[in-house]
């Protein structure tokens, strides 16, 4: 694993580099960015947080899959979900909107696969960039590797899960609904 990096630049070009498919497991119950700190206090009031927070990962998203480029994810999620999952569940209908595939697997499920119990990015099944959280979850930054053998199990636990996931129109109401 290489050194953390923690330009967001950077991790932009990851997206922007890529040339086929992106994957990402995610399988936090809580992410802590900063701008996403008011839309989600917001989401908790019971207000509408819109989407204009959310906005430049949109159009990062729209351009790349317009150009033909998957971007995939899985998260994982309990039931009932955690605040913050039911806040990214109420923008998925965005990203789907933008070009991004969001599919779902129960923590449960996840445990059985023997997936990791970390976040990554696969891109063209190639490079593995890690991304790393302080102990109260916020996003620092991240790592890649290239190693062969390292991509060569994510891409494994990559198709474990998606295999199994559920689409978000799937979803059973009790996991979408708002508590």
């Amino acid at each position: 694993m290489g050194p953390l990096v923690t330009d967001p630049d950077a991790f932009q070009r990851l997206f922007e580099d890529f040339q086929h498919a992106s994957f990402k497991l995610e399988v936090r119950r809580s992410y802590g960015l900063a701008s996403e700190d008011e839309p989600f206090q917001k989401f908790l009031a019971g207000e509408d947080p819109g989407i204009e927070w959310l906005r430049s990962w949109l159009d990062l998203m729209e351009a790349e899959t317009s150009k033909g480029k998957r971007v995939e994810r899985v998260r994982v999620v309990d039931e009932p979900p955690s605040e913050y999952l039911r806040f990214e569940m109420a923008v998925t209908p965005h990203n789907l909107a933008a070009g991004e595939d969001i599919r779902y697997l129960e923590r449960e499920r996840a445990a059985e696969l023997a997936l990791p119990e970390y976040d990554y990015w696969l891109f063209d099944s190639r490079l593995v960039a890690f991304l790393h959280f302080t102990d109260d979850d916020r996003f620092v930054g991240f790592s890649v590797t290239e190693d062969p053998a390292e991509v060569l199990k994510h891409c494994q636990w990559r198709d474990r899960a998606w295999t199994r996931a559920t689409r978000f129109s799937h979803l059973p109401a009790t996991v979408t609904a708002a508590s």
